[in-house]
């Protein structure tokens, strides 16, 4: 059956056999389900780190670092900052230019710490941050931007990376030259160097995990995801060592003297 946008379909159907009374409902076909299929992954992640953690590491998956890759960072940080560590995962990101702004929240460092009355709980300053381990997941899909991303990763010491060697091209494009024929041609503009030495960074190699784990095809399908089982394992046991980051509120100041 061809349909067009914004087409219905008419289904009938019966509850249970109980209740043979048959319904009818109008249904919305989408064209492309695989939004539906990364939306159950992400949240299956979600729940297999939380299970595995006692709800104590969050998760959040970067598709992209473009508009729908930084939206995904911001839906999912915020609500799970109460997390005592978190893993990212970088895996088939497959790039942009957004990963400085994630990697600056990321990296961020408590300046003060703050308590107000009547609260048991003292805050930090800056407060949108985790303070906790962070671990990053990266595979052969991780490309341009996801490339540099877990480059500047390692090189702020933010945490340890864990997977296979990224995709390894970061030569950036700004557009096709126009052709009549409608086809196009993109030619190299701009690229990354190191900032320590002059010498060429990532282009034609990648970046190097510091625990290197494959996942096996077999077993992915099971279900059984060796990086990120090999991620939340690290985390354990870097919380295991993590010093608290916020100092006990002190003894009120005697003002009457």
């Amino acid at each position: 059956m061809l349909l067009g946008k914004n087409s219905t379909i008419e289904v009938t159907f019966i509850k249970s056999l109980k209740d043979d009374k048959p319904q009818t409902k109008l249904v919305v076909p989408i064209v492309d389900e695989s939004s539906l299929y990364y939306y159950n992954w992400v949240q299956s992640n979600i729940e297999k780190v939380a299970k595995a953690t006692d709800s104590r590491v969050g998760y959040i998956h970067i598709p992209n670092m473009v508009g729908d890759g930084l939206n995904e960072f911001v839906k999912h940080f915020y609500p799970q900052l109460n997390k005592e560590a978190l893993i990212i995962d970088d895996r088939g990101n497959g790039g942009g230019n957004v990963s400085p702004m994630i990697i600056e929240r990321l990296r961020r460092e408590i300046t003060r710490a703050n308590m107000a009355r009547n609260v048991q709980i003292p805050t930090q300053t800056p407060r949108q941050m985790l303070t906790g381990p962070k671990v990053l997941l990266i595979n052969q899909y991780s490309a341009s931007d996801g490339d540099l991303f877990p480059y500047s990763f390692k090189k702020h010491k933010i945490g340890k990376v864990i997977g296979v060697r990224s995709w390894g091209g970061v030569v950036g494009i700004r557009g096709s030259l126009p052709f009549i024929d409608g086809g196009y041609l993109n030619k190299p503009e701009f690229a990354s160097y190191s900032s320590d030495n002059s010498s060429w960074i990532i282009e034609g190699y990648g970046v190097d995990p510091d625990i290197i784990v494959e996942n096996d095809p077999a077993r992915e399908y099971k279900g059984i995801d060796d990086q990120l089982n090999k991620a939340i394992e690290v985390a354990l046991e870097e919380l295991k060592t993590h010093k608290k980051t916020i100092p006990d509120i002190p003894d009120f100041p005697d003002k009457s003297k």
